[in-house]
């Protein structure tokens, strides 16, 4: 409902002209019926004001305590990730291999639908160190792609970086090559350093040393072994593929991601 106007100083002149022309041809009237029109608006008006108040009042009472009708919300639901690892020794041409010919075609593919861990294969020893196949300075390059991985956690940065690095992993751990790789990928090689050098090297050893003993309890001896779904998928062994029971293609690892994705619960 629209509130009426109060009358105005113009509508009151407008009246008083009226009442003049009117008084030339009738009696003159009490002043009661006269100011009935204005005791009327004044009415009007305050029943709508009491009538908005309180449409107002029961407003933000629901507002302020919550009474209102819902609006449904849709939830985009998602499966869970299927569990994808790469075991490796930085200064391993298997896994030089294993990396472009399997690993990294596959994640282009499927990155969104797995969980990817990318870890290292060694020897624990008793003083909680770690023996490296290719002697300390794999055990350096292994630190190193640790620590990429650590400081830069997307898989499509820190594998490219570890590509990189393979790709002349004779000449892992040189200064040169760390720089060089670090700057094709947009890592920062200070942070490469100083998290390899974190607690004057513990930092770095720990990293190493867990990724090591997961491989070992995942039963992996060999550079580079693909398990899908915490189990072995296929390994590149002595520049050939081995233990690959649905073969090597990319293809057939996408499908096998694929199948495991569309039956994994939803979270």
């Amino acid at each position: 409902m629209k509130p009426q106007m109060l009358p105005t100083s113009m509508n009151d002149r407008k009246h008083s002209t009226m009442d003049s022309e009117k008084g030339d041809a009738m009696p003159i009237r009490p002043c009661r019926p006269r100011n009935r029109p204005l005791v009327t608006g004044f009415a009007v008006v305050a029943l709508c004001y009491l009538l908005w108040s309180a449409i107002s009042r029961y407003n933000v009472f629901h507002h302020i305590c919550g009474i209102h009708t819902a609006t449904p919300v849709m939830v985009n639901q998602e499966r869970a990730l299927v569990p994808l690892e790469a075991h490796i020794m930085s200064k391993c041409p298997d896994a030089k291999d294993c990396l472009r010919m399997m690993v990294l075609p596959t994640m282009q593919r499927v990155i969104d639908k797995v969980n990817f861990t990318l870890s290292f294969i060694g020897t624990p020893t008793d003083n909680d160190g770690v023996e490296c196949k290719h002697g300390p300075a794999e055990c350096m390059g292994n630190i190193i792609e640790l620590c990429a991985a650590t400081q830069y956690p997307d898989p499509k940065t820190y594998l490219g970086f570890t590509f990189c690095m393979t790709q002349d992993y004779k000449d892992i751990p040189q200064l040169s090559l760390i720089q060089d790789c670090a700057l094709e990928h947009g890592m920062d090689f200070e942070k490469l350093n100083e998290c390899a050098l974190k607690d004057d090297g513990g930092f770095g050893i720990e990293l190493l040393r867990d990724s090591v003993r997961r491989s070992t309890a995942a039963g992996v001896t060999k550079s580079c072994t693909v398990r899908l779904n915490e189990e072995i998928y296929c390994v590149r062994d002595d520049g050939e593929w081995k233990d690959c029971p649905h073969g090597p293609g990319v293809n057939d690892l996408v499908l096998a991601v694929e199948k495991l994705y569309q039956s994994s619960p939803m979270v």
